[in-house]
């Protein structure tokens, strides 16, 4: 049977290059890693995570908290996570925390026992509560920055700026905004994102309020957005805006006749309703990957797996630097011209 250190000598590499080109292919150059893929492949090389994890100390798993199961965001999400980890040699415990910040932190608490690292998807505690439960074990933010821990987020300004510049663009002035829970970061980016763009593009914007990011929410929202003399309504996300149109329809209102609505995640179900969604669309499985990929790389830091292949190896396989993961607007039928 094939050792690392037999992939090792036939890709022409050190054996901790082996183990990032294998376990964190963000960490080495295209060529090496792909190098080290054909050479693993040839002899039949795989790695095995339980010997692995008994050498290092590590239990070869690693904890996703998210706060809501059931909103398909979080279940793609999930599902890239687990996807990337098996990719790593790693299994995934995941825990819901149904939208409360107290039942989060116990999670934590709980999880931290169990795994080598965790990835926190769209936390809602204070940072200070995040950075004691964390208490400086391998972790990584989704849709949250908090200094000290290692995040990954999306152009959250970026997405609601298309989204009210489209709508100017169509000839709406007056635009409802409907946010999601008050602890939420990325709600208080976009919140700010829109009150800039709206001094950009001359729109007024109308903050209907928080309201919880579920097809309720929307429902909740949706006699408060008409009420507003609005033409058009920016909602938290897409669930919010399905349960704002279903509103809308039970009182004889039509999409977008008589307002245009945008989303913002495109998940799955924004293409299954009628008209379709007007959504931010957000790489959902690109999250989910990079955040497993920087958690690895924390932990095979902290064994001291990397970098140790000198100066050269150093220069030739430091990652790239991440900015915000870019958002795109997708127009589809939930937005028109205001009606005359």
């Amino acid at each position: 049977m094939a050792t690392v250190r037999d992939v090792a000598a036939l890709a022409g590499v050190s054996i901790s290059t082996v183990s990032r080109a294998l376990s964190a292919p963000g960490m080495v150059s295209d060529a090496t890693r792909e190098r080290v893929e054909q050479a693993a492949k040839k002899l039949d090389y795989r790695p095995n995570p339980a010997a692995r994890g008994l050498r290092v100390g590590r239990t070869t798993t690693l904890g996703l908290l998210v706060p809501d199961l059931e909103n398909p965001f979080f279940a793609s999400i999930t599902k890239a996570v687990q996807s990337r980890a098996r990719t790593h040699g790693y299994a995934v415990l995941v825990a819901d925390s149904d939208e409360d910040a107290g039942q989060e932190l116990e999670l934590v608490s709980m999880l931290t026992a169990q795994v080598d690292g965790l990835v926190l998807a769209s936390p809602r505690s204070s940072d200070l509560s995040l950075l004691t439960a964390v208490d400086g074990r391998p972790a990584v933010l989704l849709n949250r920055e908090v200094e000290g821990l290692a995040s990954l987020v999306i152009d959250n300004a970026g997405g609601v700026r298309q989204s009210l510049s489209h709508l100017k663009a169509l000839g709406h002035r007056r635009v409802a905004a409907v946010s999601g829970p008050a602890g939420s970061w990325s709600g208080a980016e976009r919140r700010r994102g829109i009150e800039t763009a709206g001094r950009e593009t001359g729109v007024e914007v109308v903050d209907v309020g928080h309201f919880r990011p579920t097809f309720s929410g929307g429902v909740a929202a949706a006699d408060l957005v008409v009420a507003s003399g609005a033409t058009a309504v920016l909602t938290y996300n897409d669930l919010q805006a399905l349960g704002l149109v279903d509103r809308l329809r039970h009182r004889g209102l039509q999409v977008p006749r008589d307002l245009s609505v945008v989303g913002f995640d495109d998940v799955s179900v924004a293409t299954l309703v009628s008209p379709a969604l007007t959504t931010v669309s957000i790489p959902l499985a690109a999250l989910g990957r990079g955040a497993v990929d920087r958690l690895v790389e924390q932990l095979d830091r902290d064994t001291g797996e990397s970098r140790q292949d000198g100066l050269a190896d150093l220069a030739e396989d430091e990652p790239p630097a991440r900015p915000r993961l870019p958002v795109e607007l997708v127009v589809r039928g939930t937005t028109a011209e205001p009606r005359a």
